[in-house]
């Protein structure tokens, strides 16, 4: 089956989890990825953990159906190969240091003219201009800013997502951007440069709370694992020491949850929990009535109680409850992928589409394809050798 993104040419200037994460996606639609690194050591992501055989978990993740070409890209002779290479790219997508790219003369203004058809993403903190402009950038600093870590945790402390949301947000809008890009492109044959800010896609993904807090509001409470707004919405203790997520919409469901699951149809008419904002009010109170009524159950008892009365309900997983997830499983979401230390199991990407299979390839080990990509640049035995004595690549 033909992919989406088939004979299309990605070079990928990137580290860590964003650009990694942007690219990858596009090599899944089919697209040839060239990761550039740094000799020797490659990507610092790398180096991260050793939890995957050895390898870090982030790289695993990230990196796989791509090819690594190792350049140092402060030698004329690597940067000139980086060069030759850009003429036969459709994107070129970038996140080192602030102003990196620009100091190489790889620039979407300094590379316009020769590659009008070239799309360049520059992936950073917080922008190409302004007064943050300059500012290191990382996964939990955008958390700050973008004021995620003021909404979640306890009403105690803030805490950080257990994942890097913000390198996440930031690589999914530069991976729906640069397709954006390719269909304009299409269109008009002109390629186009894209100026992606971390603080800007979480931004984005903050806007609920933004709003909650329009014109200076309250904003909403740190609730731990809860709803800030609605209530009952959370984690639940159960008998057997375990712990159920439930949570209700509306007052159809709130008569049904007082029927069916604490069985005590009175609840549902108590002044103090008839409509969700006196629930939310008075949730300390509600919270102690429904553990009571969990504490003689199970939490498969529970969870068969809320079923029966169509409300919304979810184990409260770990990874290791990930990895064995029943659904997943039954509906063939795995997929082996080869690596420097042998297969690991790969999410197939998000969305089956009944056109295409995604492109699951192996994760490259640092340089894998350098000599190779090389020579098809027209570089022979002894220029490879000569590189290789000078660290250039």
């Amino acid at each position: 089956m033909t992919r989406p993104l088939d004979g299309i040419t990605v070079v990928a200037l990137e580290h860590a989890i964003a650009a990694p994460l942007c690219t990858r996606q596009l090599a899944d639609l089919g697209a040839r990825v060239i990761k550039v690194e740094r000799p020797g050591s490659g990507d610092f992501a790398r180096a991260y953990d050793t939890r995957v055989n050895g390898m870090s978990s982030h790289f695993v993740w990230t990196n796989r159906s791509k090819e690594s070409l190792t350049l140092d890209l402060k030698h004329p002779e690597a940067l000139a190969a980086l060069r030759q290479l850009l003429a036969q790219t459709d994107v070129l997508v970038q996140n080192l240091a602030p102003g990196a790219a620009a100091r190489l003369g790889l620039s979407y203004a300094a590379l316009q003219a020769d590659h009008p058809r070239l799309i360049v993403c520059d992936i950073s903190g917080y922008g190409a201009d302004g007064p943050y402009r300059d500012k290191k950038a990382y996964d939990l600093l955008i958390q700050s800013e973008a004021g995620f870590l003021s909404v979640t945790g306890s009403p105690d402390a803030p805490a950080k997502a257990g994942n890097s949301v913000a390198d996440i947000a930031a690589g999914m809008y530069a991976y729906s951007s640069i397709l954006a890009a390719l269909l304009q492109r299409g269109k008009t044959g002109q390629g186009a440069h894209i100026d992606l800010s971390m603080l800007e896609a979480l931004g984005e993904w903050m806007g609920y709370p933004m709003y909650y807090a329009y014109q200076g509001a309250a904003p909403p409470p740190r609730a731990g694992a809860a709803h800030a707004s609605i209530y009952p919405y959370g984690p639940f203790a159960t008998g057997d020491g375990g712990s159920v997520m439930l949570g209700l919409q509306n007052e159809r469901e709130w008569q049904l949850f007082c029927t069916l699951v604490l069985q005590d149809a009175q609840c549902a008419s108590d002044p103090r929990f008839d409509t969700n904002a006196r629930r939310s009010e008075h949730r300390a109170a509600l919270q102690a009535i429904i553990e009571q009524a969990f504490a003689s159950l199970g939490s498969a008892q529970v969870m068969a109680r809320l079923d029966q009365a169509q409300i919304a309900n979810a184990r409260v997983n770990d990874m290791a409850g990930l990895w064995a997830h029943p659904q997943l499983a039954a509906r063939g979401r795995w997929q082996d992928v080869p690596t420097p230390a042998g297969q690991v199991p790969a999410l197939l990407p998000p969305g089956r589409n009944n056109r295409f299979d995604y492109r699951m390839d192996p994760v490259p080990a640092v340089g894998q394809h350098t000599e190779a990509i090389l020579r098809a640049l027209g570089h022979d035995t002894g220029s490879l050798a000569r590189l290789r004595a000078q660290a250039a690549i």
